[in-house]
């Protein structure tokens, strides 16, 4: 088993063929995206499954740097209006709740990023802005063996909305300690 583990981490952290570089369209959305979310009142996130779960950790994310994020379906989630800002995960850019959402929220006048491995999905085309990760994955042995179905592209989103997220720090002024002071605390 020690062998197993051992083999999965070295292909997860050094042999996988995750690409976290970006076109220059990539950077643009990225820095949109950045300039939207410090802008706007209300941030919605949305995804599926273990995208939506990336996109929860995003959320408490920008809680402790002091933004007001929300989880679209959750029972405390107010209205998208005009000035929101909405980002929606999906790996296939094909899931049909995601879809959807972008085509309302983009309807009401909300601006819309998309976080996608598929350039041409519904959800690229759906969205204002689309921000194109891990889109040139092998369907090869140890990719299957190592990094099932998504994980690449949840890993990848993971670290790019940390990445935004040390922007963003820097740009609000926070710091580890004042979003400590944000940090949930279970007693």
């Amino acid at each position: 088993m020690r062998g197993e583990i051992e083999s999965a981490l070295e292909y997860l952290c050094t042999a996988s063929p995750m690409n976290l570089k970006m076109d220059e369209r990539g950077i643009k959305a990225v820095e949109e995206m950045i300039k939207s979310l410090l802008s706007s009142e209300k941030i919605f996130l949305y995804g599926v499954g273990r995208s939506g779960l990336v996109a929860k950790a995003f959320a408490i994310r920008l809680v402790q740097i002091g933004l007001n994020p929300f989880f679209v379906g959750e029972s405390n989630t107010p209205m998208v209006e005009s000035d929101s800002v909405v980002i929606i995960l999906s790996n296939t850019g094909q899931t049909m709740s995601a879809v959807q959402t972008a085509n309302i929220t983009r309807r009401i006048g909300a601006k819309v990023f998309a976080i996608t491995s598929d350039t041409h999905s519904k959800l690229a085309s759906a969205a204002s802005e689309v921000i194109i990760i891990a889109d040139k994955i092998p369907d090869d042995e140890p990719r299957r063996t190592y990094a099932p179905l998504g994980t690449i592209f949840e890993e990848a989103s993971t670290l790019l909305l940390d990445a935004i997220t040390t922007i963003l720090m820097k740009k609000l002024g926070e710091t580890e300690q004042t979003m400590r002071k944000r940090h949930a605390i279970w007693v």
